[in-house]
């Protein structure tokens, strides 16, 4: 089968540090590739697949509207001249993409891993169309935007065989915080949590740059970061992930907004490290109580739990989620969908 994957420019496919679905959009390339699918990638600048990579856009996140529409335009003269060479378009990147092809028997996966526009998915099943199922990453997901069309929950994925298992650690093991040191991630809570019960905290993550983001950092974050019990590591590689989860206790996911999904929560579990979570959007998908972490619903409750964190088995903590979020499963979760809609 021939499949084209879509991603928006702004960060290339794979991301060197930050960038969840430019990440996931990589390990879909390779796991098709190797399941024997021709597979073309087009994305930002800089991207790399096994398969055929059709480059366009600027890797720049605050780029204009004028780019953004001449990236439109670009795509829309591919998906018109090329549309005939795929059997599946998987698109992860912005709906309008789909225009050009949206009334032709080309199978169409729409993709979401945010919560998603209304009007959008009111505009686009209003015009005639074939072929054509909406996807998002969690029910929660689904939830925002299940107006019109048919659509699927596909959770996300890591590939676990990139994370170690450590299977044991130290009941003084730090505890961790992953993910942009935005105020809706939290990173304040899991701040007070280190403090209030005499834990390291190691914080890894993309400094903010927006103006607001950045003024909660630089009064809230940064004046606690003494190296010591509170360590800023920056924001990390996979190589760094894999090291510093795996020799944590608990992974801290404090989250002030309704997270679509939460990779890092994955992430620390393929590693065995279990994670202790506000109940917001979809950790209640994802976290099983005790058995890979803990849902809670304040900073009371979070520092409450702390002590039954080593009840928590790792190994066992990493084969919940293996069996159901790795790579190779959900990657053949899609294929599914595409088969059963044909």
């Amino acid at each position: 089968m021939k499949i084209l994957l879509i991603m928006d420019p702004g960060i290339p496919v794979p991301p060197l540090t930050y960038g969840g679905h430019e990440r996931l959009v990589y390990m879909f390339a390779e796991e098709f590739t190797k399941l024997g699918h021709q597979v073309s990638l087009l994305a930002g600048p800089n991207s790399v697949v096994t398969g055929k990579v059709h480059a366009f856009g600027s890797n720049n996140l605050k780029r204009s509207k004028w780019q953004k529409t001449k990236e439109l335009l670009f795509v829309w003269k591919f998906l018109s001249v090329n549309k005939k060479n795929f059997d599946l378009v998987h698109n992860f990147g912005r709906l309008a993409y789909l225009i050009p092809i949206l009334n032709i028997s080309v199978g169409k996966i729409m993709t979401y891993g945010r919560p998603v526009s209304k009007n959008g998915i009111r505009i686009i099943t209003s015009m005639p169309y074939k072929n054509l199922i909406f996807t998002a990453c969690s029910d929660y997901c689904v939830g925002t935007g299940n107006v019109a069309g048919l659509w699927k929950t596909v959770y996300n994925a890591i590939d676990f065989s990139k994370y170690q298992l450590q299977e044991k650690v130290n009941i003084d093991a730090p505890l961790m915080f992953l993910g942009r040191l935005d105020k809706v991630k939290g990173v304040h809570h899991a701040i007070n949590i280190a403090i209030k019960s005499g834990s390291t905290l190691f914080i890894g993550g993309n400094i903010p740059d927006t103006q607001d983001n950045l003024e909660y950092y630089e009064k809230m974050l940064k004046p606690f970061f003494d190296g010591k019990q509170i360590i800023y590591l920056g924001a990390l590689n996979d190589h760094e992930k894999n090291k510093y989860l795996g020799m944590s206790k608990a992974l801290l996911f404090p989250i002030d907004w309704n997270e679509p999904f939460g990779m890092v929560m994955l992430e620390a579990m393929a590693c065995g490290t279990p994670v202790i979570a506000f109940n917001k959007g979809s950790v209640k998908e994802i976290i099983s109580n005790g058995e890979n972490g803990f849902i809670v619903h304040n900073e009371e409750e979070m520092l409450n739990i702390l002590p039954k964190i080593a009840t928590i088995n790792r190994a066992l903590c990493r084969a919940t989620v293996e069996k159901k979020y790795d790579i190779k499963i959900v990657a053949n979760d899609y294929l599914a969908i595409f088969k059963d809609d044909k």
